[in-house]
């Protein structure tokens, strides 16, 4: 055996017959503390230059182009388009609809294809459709371009999720999945300002008022996605920025938390996809994230309309205002809870701690009328609700071994999040208005949902790993080949659950 030492890396070819692409394929024996911790801070540094700025763009037009309804809705978009009684709720409901079904089919495109030419494409896609957004004119046509719209967002949450997946360690993706979400709630915050800014004009074109809106930021989103194309890179392999030694170390640090995985990028797998969706902790996460994507999305969609029952005698200018300071507030957060969660290694007690917050909002909501108080709640709810797309993105991912698992994983995850997306576009109704106690106290119930399912989830883990710790992982593996131990994925006999 040959070895050799780059920047603190100890590797070993394989055999001549192991090869991939033409080229001998470099097995490396893993081992965390013999990587240099200065050449690893320089190669993380690098990728958070190269990477995390370009797909964090994309993800805030994402969210601003898939929210900028509830803006549009303050501008007329109900009243031009002669929208009565559930027919808004319809509307945002077919978004969700189209989402679900690709979700999981996105994510697989997405590993398929490659992530440095399909989330340039499905953002151009979906700036397009913002776009046409500007041109309906019935329930009808509204329905449709909301429709294509989630088919193309699908992709995007999932999609870089899995992409960062490639890049980072265990430890460090969910403070880097933090980086790009946390445009939700910033888009929550900018998208206020901007379309506050956009209703300033008297025209744009030949459109005027809430087209504005949608035609503006749509282009805006186009030509980011045009610009992706070109900065975006699938993998440490095919990224020309990194040096030869760079691009080893960072697929040996990927490689040496997955057990019994000899490629970083391996081929589509039938077990290896199942192993991924049914994976417990992946049902158990996803399911917590579909109770906090009714609150996360709920919030999108109708805190314009919150604010307006808080304020109803604010100009509309004033009323989009008003949202942006709850979503400043989550942004903070959630970059805080998913930084921790980098620093200590964990993911699930952070679900336990953000939790109660938002419970303690929505008992605000429900227990006073006060003006002052309710929009006092909106920025506890924040502080609480907004994490959760990094922790639990985070927590499905380190908790599989294999790059197939992991893109169906984080898919499912995203796509039970939706689900709650969908439900919420149903839990703040016209005949519920002003106070809402429907909606908030569905919100309620969520939040203690999520509270309970979360202890719960970590003792599991906790006792599951005592049981792993009882087995005798020769004898289990005894007999099998190659693939199939690979097969296994988390049921390998050496995998430990990492909460």
């Amino acid at each position: 055996m040959e070895k050799k030492k780059n920047m603190g890396l100890t590797a070993t070819h394989s055999p001549p017959s192991s090869f991939a692409d033409g080229k001998p394929v470099i097995e490396y024996e893993f081992a965390p503390e013999r990587f240099d911790p200065a050449a690893e801070a320089r190669l993380r540094w690098k990728i958070d230059l190269y990477i995390i700025p370009t797909v964090a763009l994309l993800y805030l037009f994402c969210f601003i182009d898939r929210a900028n309804i509830g803006n549009a809705r303050l501008a007329g978009f109900e009243k031009e388009l002669g929208l009565k009684g559930y027919d808004y709720n319809k509307v945002l409901s077919i978004f969700y609809i189209s989402y679900i079904i690709f979700e999981i089919p996105s994510n697989m495109a997405c590993k398929w294809i490659g992530p440095g030419w399909f989330i340039p494409a499905i953002s151009l896609g979906f700036g397009v459709c913002s776009i046409c957004t500007a041109f309906v004119h019935n329930i009808g046509s509204a329905s449709g371009v909301r429709f294509l719209l989630g088919a193309f967002e699908a992709g995007m949450l999932p999609g870089i999720a899995y992409y960062l997946s490639r890049w980072y360690r265990r430890s460090e993706l969910a403070f880097r999945l933090s980086l790009y979400i946390v445009m939700a709630p910033l888009a929550g915050a900018f998208g206020g300002l901007l379309a506050s800014g956009i209703l300033k004009l008297s025209h744009f074109g030949g459109l005027q008022k809430w087209r504005m809106i949608f035609a503006i930021e749509g282009i805006i989103t186009c030509l980011l996605s045009l610009i992706a194309f070109f900065t975006l890179t699938d993998r440490p392999a095919t990224a020309r920025w990194l040096t030869q030694e760079e691009k080893d170390l960072a697929d040996a640090r990927v490689r040496s938390e997955r057990v019994a995985a000899t490629e970083v990028l391996d081929k589509f797998d039938g077990p290896k996809i199942l192993r991924g969706i049914f994976n417990p902790v992946t049902l158990s996460t996803a399911f917590i994230f579909l109770l906090d994507n009714i609150t996360v999305q709920g919030l999108a969609f109708f805190a314009p309309t919150i604010v307006k029952s808080i304020y109803p005698k604010a100009t509309v200018v004033s009323q989009q205002l008003h949202t942006v300071p709850p979503y400043i507030v989550g942004a903070f957060f959630t970059l805080l809870f998913p930084f921790l969660s980098w620093k200590f290694d964990r993911r699930n007690i952070f679900f336990i701690v953000s939790a109660p917050l938002m419970m303690v909002g929505y008992i605000m909501f429900l227990a006073s009328t006060n003006a002052s108080v309710r929009y006092g709640a909106t920025f506890v709810i924040a502080s609480g609700a907004f994490a959760f797309g990094a922790l639990c993105n985070a927590q499905v991912s380190a908790n599989v071994i294999s790059d197939t698992a992991r893109s169906t994983a984080i898919g499912t995850n995203v796509m039970f999040g939706n689900i709650g997306g969908l439900i919420s576009t149903w839990s703040f109704l016209p005949f519920d208005a002003p106070n809402y106690h429907i909606g908030n106290g569905l919100n309620l119930g969520t939040s203690t949902g999520i509270f309970i399912l979360s202890i719960l989830l970590l003792l599991w883990m906790i006792a599951n790993n005592k049981q792993r710790d009882k087995r005798d992982a020769d004898v289990e593996l005894a007999g099998l080949s190659q693939k199939q131990i690979q097969d296994l994925d988390w049921r390998h006999p050496d995998f430990r659950w990492k909460p």
